[in-house]
């Protein structure tokens, strides 16, 4: 077994209690009860391991992390270990007064989710009213003068409103604007079938972002479209390669390669209660399963793509055939394209057709869900 490369980033959910009910989250449908979460010493603890172990830069999420009423004292923790700090948040429980604290304790950006730009849309896709804090949260964090990255999600429901939402992101004064096309993994993957955009949606989305892009030029605003997984037919490398570039650490201590990879059967993860994160990177069957080029069959083996995209995604492959260890169905080449070609072009969405207008049919993300 070749050494790991060492990591630089670490996503830190702080907890699975969240306000809003997104129905495209990728959190697990089991998700973490609040009594098995990390106390403020164990997280303390992830963060100087984390400094030691290579990690530069950790987005603090969730779930919403303002829920948890020690966030300043890990945010203190994490800079001690010299990690760059960024919340990722709903805005809902951000007040003038809090986002001080966090400031004073070394939080250094903000990543504000956007559901749409019209007010009743964004409120029914997160299934909580909460635009209004959203907006609010974008004047505090703007006024503290820090760093602004707006996080739209996008799906069937609002990519026709892309013009609208770039507009609003830039009314809040936002320097990053990114737009992720739905990953389909937990509560996502249960509402696959009302979040699937049409080729159609998508032609357009990437024309308004092209658009936007010339109009802007090179000014401040970063304007990031993250494509789609099922419409391109190229696979996506999984987080930089599996165990590569970044960990994720899960509110109960449970550390995976990915945030989607707790979906994998007989995964084994290890937890941050039993063992160093150093060894856990090293030496973890879980880091080391998927990690390199060995573990490929054919036609990924051979593939000149390999060391690019190393397979796609073993989550998604996982969801797709049964089997994380096949070819992500994402990519032409794979056996299992057909997959892929049925959901995006079969009778609930052929090609070029217009979505039907949404009905609400969420299953909206809940305990116990």
């Amino acid at each position: 077994m070749t050494a790991a490369p060492r990591p630089w980033a670490l996503l830190a959910e702080l907890t699975h209690g969240c306000p809003l009910h997104c129905p495209y989250c990728s959190n697990p449908l089991e998700l973490v009860r609040r009594s098995r979460e990390l106390t403020t010493a164990e997280w303390a603890e992830v963060m100087r391991q984390a400094g030691e172990l290579g990690v530069v830069h950790t987005h603090l999420s969730g779930g919403e992390p303002l829920l948890r009423g020690d966030l300043a004292e890990i945010v203190t923790a994490a800079e001690s270990a010299g990690i760059y700090t960024q919340l990722v948040t709903s805005g809902v429980g951000l007040d003038r007064a809090r986002l001080a604290t966090l400031t004073a304790a070394g939080l250094r950006s903000v990543q504000l989710s956007l559901q749409h730009a019209d007010p009743a849309a964004s409120d029914r896709i997160a299934g909580h009213r909460s635009y209004a804090a959203k907006e609010r949260a974008a004047a505090l964090v703007r006024a503290a003068g820090l760093p602004l990255g707006i996080n739209v999600v996008l799906h069937r429901d609002n990519l026709d409103a892309l013009d609208a939402i770039i507009r609003r992101g830039l009314d809040w004064g936002a320097d990053r604007i990114e737009l992720a096309n739905t990953q389909f993994y937990g509560w996502a993957l249960r509402n696959r079938d009302a979040l699937l955009p049409t080729r159609d949606q998508l032609a357009r989305a990437r024309d308004t972002v092209q658009r936007w892009r010339d109009r802007l030029g090179g000014g401040a605003l970063d304007l990031v479209w993250v494509v789609p997984d099922y419409f391109d037919g190229v696979a996506k490398p999984c987080m930089g390669g599996w165990g590569a570039v970044s960990l994720t650490v899960a509110p109960d201590g449970t550390v995976l390669p990915c945030p989607a990879a707790a979906s994998l059967p007989d995964l084994d993860p290890p937890t941050v209660r039993d063992h160093p994160l150093e060894w856990i990177w090293d030496h973890s069957g879980a880091f080391n399963r998927y990690r390199g080029e060995e573990w490929m069959r054919e036609p990924c083996r051979t593939c000149p793509r390999r060391a690019e995209d190393f397979g796609g995604c073993r989550c998604q492959a996982y969801a797709l055939t049964g089997d994380a260890a096949r070819t992500d169905p994402a990519c032409a080449l794979s056996p299992d394209h057909a997959v892929i070609r049925a959901l995006t072009t079969g009778p609930g969405h052929p090609a070029g057709a217009d979505p039907p207008a949404p009905t609400g049919g969420y299953a909206y993300r809940k305990p116990g869900g």
